[in-house]
């Protein structure tokens, strides 16, 4: 299934099928093997291509593992799809849910240049007062 998810992933163009699938089929496969192929992905021109690299770190986060989660957030925090600032604050948000500590120190490095999107999704189960700190850093 792997492969022919990548080799057909022209045939995904809605971001659904990519969150419905990316985890299960990518991010599943990937949990014993190595990762190069994510930031193959996050660096695509191909938007659904970024947001399978994002969004497939959720079988990641399950398993306690969030570092790729946030070095692909990195990799895609200036990208100018709003379904991909989605797909990342909601991911990072997920990983910040096994570690706390650990999202805050990306938003403290990165929330000052984030996108509004991107930052809004991220803080989105913080507390009131922690949520008007981080959005008062925001562009």
């Amino acid at each position: 299934m792997f492969d022919l998810y990548l080799r057909r992933h022209d045939r995904i163009n809605n971001w659904d099928f990519v969150d419905r699938s990316a985890p299960a089929v990518i991010g599943m496969y990937l949990l014993d093997k190595p990762k190069d192929i994510l930031y193959t992905l996050a660096r695509s021109s191909n938007m659904w291509e970024r947001r399978t690299s994002i969004v497939c770190t959720h079988a990641f986060i399950k398993k306690g593992e969030i570092d790729h989660t946030f070095q692909i957030a990195e990799l895609l925090l200036n990208d100018p799809e709003e379904l991909i600032q989605k797909a990342v604050g909601s991911w990072i948000r997920e990983a910040g849910k096994q570690d706390e500590p650990a999202l805050k120190r990306f938003l403290n490095e990165h929330g000052s240049t984030m996108s509004r999107v991107t930052l809004r999704y991220a803080i989105e189960k913080f507390d009131k007062e922690t949520r008007k700190f981080y959005l008062s850093m925001g562009k």
